[in-house]
């Protein structure tokens, strides 16, 4: 089912109509210790240590696999395939690295802090950058000037930071639905580049020279037999195509979850149940969705217990929905290719803001007709 949140029911309508207040968010006080106090008793809180070997495992072979084909396809074209499918496991390891940082897969807190932070490095990005980001949006999803998934970058998440666009940016804006797509070819990027401005920042960085060791460790095992073994073209054409894979795999997996969703004015107070459950939006589909998303698409249940196994939110989810239905909160589950025509529309919504304000059907049909706009 959706919740009324999860379309605008007009592409027209300014951003702010889906900014949640207060009001619209009745306290229930006892709503996320009921939820927690039966999903405990339920055993969903266990760790899952032999599902994630396994899935250790299997990306190793898989790992593996790719290297062996593209030694044995030579200076073929077929590289760009083994390029894609490198494209899909750093991704994958991206989702593992993003578990072990919620605590969800090791016994201990700091021995998931060091298995995430080598998987990062694997990925290629900075670990203690990620994770204060990531750390503030849980706190704190699609607030305003809280959650910084949602503050200005390339894209505009709210009318405020759409309305300041200029020059290229405004270009961008204006049409950014349509663009986020193309875009996220050049998120790997963005990210890789995030992560080195972190670690060379000035001040107390965490882990700064281990990161900087690792990152740079990575990214010459990755590079060095690109182009040593292959033609100068076609090892930057293999690096593309690996990067523009990663880059949309991760965004497209990561977009759904709260794009669309209400925006919380900044003034808001809300509980803790409320808040999770109305800013996030989960993807049915199955066993399929839970492996290409990486446990992402049960984003409620992940939102409510962070620390959560990812085979125990399919389970998790039930118990959740049947507490929404009791509390009358929505709960928004919708399919992946809906998500993403939500997503689309909702950063076109957005994106109306960065238009000029006598670019517009009346103006220019005024304009046509010699016509004047009065003050």
């Amino acid at each position: 089912m959706e919740s009324t949140y999860a379309e605008p029911t007009s592409t027209l309508g300014p951003v702010r109509r889906t900014t949640a207040r207060t009001s619209d968010f009745p306290p229930i006080a006892q709503a996320y210790k009921q939820v927690s106090a039966e999903v405990r008793a339920a055993g969903l809180l266990r760790r899952a240590p032999l599902f994630y070997a396994l899935v250790g495992a299997g990306l190793v072979l898989a790992f593996g696999a790719a290297i062996a084909g593209s030694i044995l396809i030579g200076h073929s074209w077929f590289q760009l395939l083994i390029a894609a499918a490198f494209g899909i496991l750093f991704t994958q390891v991206a989702f593992l690295a993003h578990e072990a940082a919620h605590r969800q897969i090791l016994a201990s807190g700091p021995a998931n802090d060091r298995l995430a932070r080598v998987l990062t490095s694997v990925v290629g990005m900075s670990y203690s950058w990620w994770d204060s980001k990531h750390s503030r949006h849980h706190a704190n999803p699609n607030k305003v000037g809280k959650d910084p998934d949602i503050e200005l970058d390339t894209i505009s998440f709210i009318e405020e930071d759409a309305a300041t666009a200029r020059g290229l940016r405004r270009f961008i804006t204006q049409r950014q639905g349509w663009l986020f797509f193309p875009l996220l070819t050049l998120e790997g990027l963005n990210l890789h580049y995030l992560g080195f401005k972190h670690l060379a920042s000035p001040g107390k960085v965490r882990g700064r020279w281990i990161e900087l060791g690792m990152i740079s460790a990575r990214f010459a095992l990755v590079l060095t037999p690109m182009f040593l073994f292959l033609p100068l073209g076609m090892a930057f054409a293999f690096f593309g195509v690996m990067m523009a894979v990663f880059g949309v795999y991760m965004g497209a997996s990561f977009a759904p979850n709260h794009k669309g969703m209400p925006i919380i004015d900044p003034a808001a107070r809300l509980d803790f149940f409320s808040k999770q459950v109305r800013t996030s939006r989960n993807i049915h589909g199955g066993a399929w969705v839970a492996w290409f998303m990486g446990g992402l698409n049960y984003q409620v249940e992940h939102h409510l217990f962070p620390s959560m196994a990812r085979p125990h939110l399919a389970a998790t989810r039930k118990i959740v929905m049947e507490h929404c239905k009791t509390l009358d909160v929505p709960y928004t589950e919708t399919s992946i290719l809906r998500s993403y025509a939500i997503v689309i529309a909702y950063l076109n919504r957005v994106g109306l803001a960065a238009r000029d304000p006598f670019d517009c059907p009346a103006a220019a049909q005024m304009r046509r007709g010699g016509g004047q706009l009065s003050a």
